[in-house]
């Protein structure tokens, strides 16, 4: 097994293009034709982390964080980024970072903080645009029914909760061939016109590749006619943050109690009370502040994230409870997830869930 079988599944559930602009997700460091001895799945990659996947015999190290995240001019191993990296390449050790592709995932990071609380109901706070693509092709009617059916198998033409959506009218094509041409219909160098299908179809943009191989295979035409656009339209089942309702409501004190037991933290910092029984929850794992708006105009009763600074605070206006719970509590189930993810497809390989806490922050 090789680091891209392991990474190319990991792409299934959070594809390198839900990533934000800003981010370095994908393979750091390494080679993806590297074979794996074993998977040691993290929070953050550190110096003690490699130093765990060599006792433990792992080659690959998947980690929320992206160790790399800005460039690096040199490595001279004069901070911690750069002993990590040093380490990881004398000891071969390959390094895969998520980030915010699994943070805009539908079953990723906001999801598992929304299972352990026991939302129900849930669906995503801020929806992510330029997602969808949409696929514009030109079939002659006889095959028309044939590529798109071939389409719909490679995953065109799913929207929300419906599958084989397309758009379809029919019209006529021209065209004339060189003499280096080879038609499938009619002769090179004769002007043809025929009878042909416009094809309209929507994608992942993640699934472009396979989507365009798709089309060239099954297309009958030598020169095949096509077009694809991304669209702004929001992807409603990919974005940051996720919003639910809990099965009862509880009065603010109990629910601050049972955010602080369910995230493990010494420490819940939360605006001022706003005097109803919490039932709507928003949830978004590490710097979150950016959705409380979000999380208003969502009507929630509540928002659970980290990070959040002291005039943030104040945006509450007792409209929403907020609660910070710590930026690594409120991403620390992430690992688990990866793990549970990773042994459903390699069930009998070494997936190993790191036991060293990656928190640089403590309490006293």
């Amino acid at each position: 097994m090789q680091v891209k079988d392991i990474t190319n599944y990991i792409e299934q559930l959070a594809p390198l293009s839900y990533a934000e602009d800003f981010d370095n997700v994908g393979l750091l460091i390494g080679s993806y034709d590297t074979t794996v001895t074993g998977v040691l799945v993290t929070l953050d990659t550190l110096e003690e982390t490699v130093d765990e996947a060599i006792a433990k015999n792992c080659n690959l190290i998947v980690s929320f964080h992206p160790i790399i995240f800005t460039g690096l001019k040199k490595l001279n191993g004069n901070n911690y980024v750069e002993k990590v990296v040093l380490k990881a390449i004398q000891h071969n050790i390959a390094i895969y970072a998520t980030h915010t592709a699994l943070d805009n995932s539908n079953n990723g990071v906001s999801a598992k903080m929304s299972e352990v609380l026991g939302l129900e109901n849930c669906k995503v706070l801020i929806p992510k645009s330029k997602v969808i693509k949409k696929l514009t092709t030109f079939v002659p009617h006889e095959s028309a029914f044939d590529v798109r059916e071939k389409l719909f198998e490679a995953g065109a033409g799913n929207i929300g909760n419906y599958d084989m959506c397309s758009f379809n009218f029919e019209g006529r094509g021209s065209y004339r061939g060189n003499e280096d041409s080879n038609p499938t219909i009619g002769k090179k160098g004769e002007l043809i016109s025929e009878k042909e299908t416009c094809i309209t179809v929507v994608f992942e943009s993640y699934l472009e590749g396979k989507i365009l191989k798709t089309l060239f295979k099954h297309h009958p035409y030598e020169e095949v006619a096509y077009e694809i656009i991304t669209l702004d339209n929001s992807n409603q089942n990919v974005g940051m943050g996720m919003i639910g309702n809990l099965p009862s409501g509880m009065d603010e004190k109990s629910f601050l109690q049972f955010v602080k037991k369910t995230f493990k933290t010494d420490c819940v910092r939360h605006s001022q009370h706003i005097g109803k029984p919490i039932k709507k929850v928003a949830v978004l794992g590490g710097s979150g502040s950016f959705a409380i708006n979000n999380a208003i105009k969502a009507n929630a009763d509540a928002y659970i994230s980290a990070d959040f600074k002291y005039h943030e605070f104040f945006k509450a206006e007792k409209k929403i409870l907020l609660a910070d719970v710590g930026h690594y509590e409120s991403e620390q189930f992430t690992k688990n997830l990866l793990v549970e993810y990773l042994n459903k497809k390699f069930s009998t390989f070494a997936i190993i869930l790191s036991e060293k806490s990656t928190n640089p922050i403590h309490y006293i």
